[in-house]
């Protein structure tokens, strides 16, 4: 894999527009290569997860190096068909009536959260000659952020196999999802739990969707060891299709937020700089999960360093997070570009545009043709939001 710190941290982001996001061409290749050899080594399908980035200028690029795309709702499965070109394998947490012919109508793999979604829409999704499959709860996480974990006994989210104790007639696959930016032993410690709580019900189903999170193109992660596993699973049950549909995997680490320092401000002893991005608009995130993101060219404070806090441009009185020291003790200025890092997946996807800020733009990089801008936001995309 490339060094994705070094291929960053001399990236040279001075002449790009700013607001932007910015996909650097290399590193998303360098992440296919590796999904590509999942895919080939392990048998297993995977396919791209539109909730983690729905950036619809990569799907060509995409569709090379997966096999197919999965969405959440009519909007996402309309834009599989449409952009991506294919049908979408469909999972969402509950159909509205309004909506489910038309979800059909894009879909080629269905999944039903509850056994009343599946008794209320299974034999229309059969008669138009999708596969259906119902969402299970293996009540088995490593997940240890309750926001992102799916699989508590209460959850909302699945099945419970007690619940389950008979297969309905015209169900085709299982589906779980309990994983979130996780390990191969995550993968497996779920595994056991599924196979104990309903592999009696492997014999009758054609597929199993073992939803997302793998993060296999993350520095630290151990893609032969995901291979072991995968094969290991296809060799007990090997007239089943696998299939997984990482979101984050994709892009993760392929990419920045290019801000601007705006203004510095120095209330109550705390050093803000004020930025032309939002961390509730733009990197929503950082908030809910909570999470800190990297900064090129800065670094963890030290004792006695002096420290900086990054504040957003919305009206929210908590539109903001820190501390970051700036590397070598640099005194940062009005002007700055500030860098983050790893901002292509969950991001562009959950933005919104409160206040009527300014929406970052979207580019793509690549070393052989330089910047290319992909879409700009103005004022009619906020005014079209609203009524």
């Amino acid at each position: 894999m490339i060094n994705k710190d070094v291929v960053l941290n001399h990236w040279d982001l001075s002449a790009v527009p700013s607001p932007a996001y910015v996909l650097h061409q290399d590193l998303l290749d360098d992440n296919l290569a590796v999904i590509d050899k999942v895919r080939q080594v392990s048998g297993a399908e995977i396919i791209v997860a539109l909730k983690a980035n729905a950036m619809w200028s990569i799907f060509p690029e995409l569709r090379k190096h997966s096999d197919g795309a999965t969405a959440s709702s009519l909007a996402e499965a309309r834009l599989v068909f449409e952009e991506y070109g294919s049908l979408s394998h469909t999972y969402a947490p509950v159909y509205p009536e309004g909506e489910i012919d038309e979800i059909l109508g894009y879909s080629s793999h269905i999944t039903f959260n509850s056994l009343g979604q599946y008794r209320r829409f299974g034999e229309r999704a059969r008669k138009a000659g999708v596969s259906c499959g119902l969402r299970i709860n293996p009540e088995f996480s490593t997940v240890e952020t309750d926001l992102y974990n799916p699989a508590s006994p209460s959850s909302r989210l699945g099945i419970l196999s007690s619940d389950l104790t008979r297969l309905p007639e015209g169900v085709e696959g299982l589906h779980f999802h309990s994983l979130c930016e996780s390990r191969p032993a995550d993968l497996r410690g779920t595994l056991e739990a599924v196979e104990k709580r309903f592999g009696h019900f492997f014999s009758q189903v054609k597929w199993l969707n073992m939803g997302g999170g793998h993060l296999m193109t993350h520095k630290d992660y151990d893609e032969d060891e995901l291979i072991r596993i995968l094969r290991d699973f296809r060799a007990r049950y090997p007239h089943l299709r696998v299939i997984l549909e990482p979101g984050s995997a994709f892009t993760w680490d392929t990419g920045c937020l290019v801000a601007t320092v705006e203004d510095k401000v120095s209330n109550g002893g705390v050093n803000t700089l004020m930025l032309n991005v939002s961390f509730a608009c733009h990197m929503p995130d950082c908030l809910e999960m909570p999470y800190k993101p990297a900064i090129l060219g800065t670094h963890e404070p030290g004792e006695g360093e002096k420290r900086w806090r990054m504040g957003g441009n919305s009206c929210l009185a908590g539109d903001f997070y820190g501390d970051w020291a700036f590397d070598g003790g640099r005194e940062p200025q009005v002007g700055d570009r500030i860098v983050f890092r790893d901002m292509i997946h969950y991001t562009m996807v959950k933005t919104t545009m409160f206040n009527g800020v300014t929406h970052p733009s979207i580019m793509i990089y690549s070393p052989s043709s330089g910047f290319r801008l992909v879409r700009k936001f103005g004022y009619e995309d906020y005014k079209g939001r609203m009524s």
